[in-house]
């Protein structure tokens, strides 16, 4: 398998560059850029507050405490994902929420499909493979508002050009990236850009 190099392009997420793409749209009015955190999903919590505007989406260049389902850690190398949350104001009941987990992992299969003319798959409700690796997966998180109301965090993490070396041991038979099944890179603003467009473009569909 061909291993791919580090990226020609800058491997920097840049918000104000991915703000300006992106143009007239909901999902990714607001970009904030982190070098760090803990959990992108966890700071967009501490943001959350009743007037924050639907659509701001946490990056983070690297998560240091990244989060799965059901608990399970989930690894961020530095610059080689996506790793990004998004603030959801859905309109629909919260017992419906886990169609937000399945949007989510639609969308980013739809997003590699177009980009990359892959042949991804979802297995149900929440990670994205490409044969027998998983390049993604979903963590919707919810909190109740008034009335019926709620607000959801979205956390996805892509993985985009990771190498076989640069997962944990016990993860390099089951993870992959995008750029181990093309055999080459992937330039990640290019790649947010168009997984934003489709998150917004479907969400604006589907809730």
């Amino acid at each position: 398998m061909k291993k791919p190099h580090h990226p020609p392009f800058s491997d920097r997420l840049i918000a104000r560059e991915l703000e300006a793409s992106l143009g007239n749209v909901v999902l990714g009015r607001q970009i904030l850029v982190l070098e760090s955190t803990r959990s992108t999903n966890d700071f967009l919590r501490q943001m959350l507050t009743s007037d924050l505007a639907e659509g701001v989406v946490v990056f983070a260049e690297e998560q240091t405490a990244g989060r799965g389902q059901r608990a399970n850690k989930w690894h961020s190398a530095p610059h080689q994902g996506l790793w990004f949350s998004i603030l959801l104001r859905p309109r629909i009941t919260l017992a419906e929420s886990a169609r937000l987990t399945s949007w989510a992992a639609e969308a980013v299969a739809d997003t590699i499909r177009q980009q990359l003319e892959l042949a991804p798959q979802i297995k149900p409700p929440n990670d994205v493979y490409i044969g027998p690796r998983k390049v993604c997966g979903v963590l919707v998180e919810t909190k109740a508002g008034p009335g019926r109301s709620f607000a959801a965090i979205a956390g996805l993490g892509v993985n985009l050009n990771q190498s076989p070396d640069a997962f944990p041991e016990d993860l390099r038979e089951r993870a992959g990236s995008l750029a181990m099944a093309i055999g080459r890179p992937v330039d990640r603003q290019e790649f947010a850009v168009a997984l934003l467009r489709e998150l917004d473009r479907s969400y604006a569909e589907n809730f």
